[in-house]
């Protein structure tokens, strides 16, 4: 994938209501989308609840889905999988919501 332009968004758990309720709040998410097509094109989680998040993420590459498309998908609130959606909306849309 060399010279593929991308466009990253990124939240930090520490912005995630759900992860301060837990008082676990290290760590974020990170999305890259292709800059021309916004593609999903990878994913990293540096949380102590990856494992419960990653599959998201993976789900949505298998198909081929957008950025625009994870940040349309309704996630539940309080939820640590809101900072998906919101990493998404940093990618497709320039900032998250929440911050």
């Amino acid at each position: 994938m060399e010279g593929v332009k991308y466009t990253v968004g990124k939240f930090p758990l520490a912005a995630n209501s759900r992860s301060k309720c837990n008082n676990d709040t290290d760590g974020f998410v990170k999305v890259f989308g292709d800059k021309e097509t916004d593609r999903l094109l990878g994913c990293h989680i540096i949380a102590s609840v990856a494992g419960k998040l990653i599959n998201e993420a993976v789900l949505a590459m298998e198909y081929g889905a957008f950025c625009e498309d994870v940040a349309r998908v309704c996630h539940a609130h309080p939820t640590v999988a809101e900072a998906l959606r919101e990493a998404h909306l940093a990618a497709y849309c320039g900032k998250p919501i929440n911050i």
